[in-house]
């Protein structure tokens, strides 16, 4: 089992959304997607997980090393819905994520964020 994904740039943050079960199986389609979002993009990335039906430990640590490798570019990143079972795995080690209570949330942070958006995603991306 795996990911789709969509990343969507705005005036100054992208939102890169996952679709699936984020587990071992999927962490080299999540890293991908993540350089995408790092060559296209700028400012903080929103990782909308409103989508997404559940993550391994495995797929929480891919997460926390994709803020590590954003944080390194000077791009934060934050939640958005994290799955139902609300778990998160800690990585004392990487940078701190803000997590919002959905992608709405999320983007009404960031106000001004409307504007101009450009879109990708994986093939069988859900419509």
């Amino acid at each position: 089992m795996t990911i789709e994904w969509r990343y969507t740039t705005h005036p100054g943050l992208g939102v890169l959304s996952l679709a699936g079960h984020l587990g071992p199986d999927a962490v080299g389609r999540f890293t991908g997607a993540v350089g995408w979002a790092l060559a296209r993009g700028s400012g903080p990335v929103i990782l909308d997980l409103t989508e997404l039906r559940g993550w391994t430990v495995r797929g929480q640590l891919a997460v926390a090393e994709a803020a590590r490798r954003l944080a390194a570019e000077g791009r934060p990143l934050e939640l958005a819905a994290i799955p139902a079972d609300g778990s998160l795995v800690p990585d004392a080690g990487g940078p701190p994520m803000t997590v919002h209570c959905d992608l709405t949330s999320a983007l009404a942070a960031h106000q001004g964020c409307g504007g101009e958006q450009r879109e990708w995603r994986s093939d069988d991306w859900p419509e």
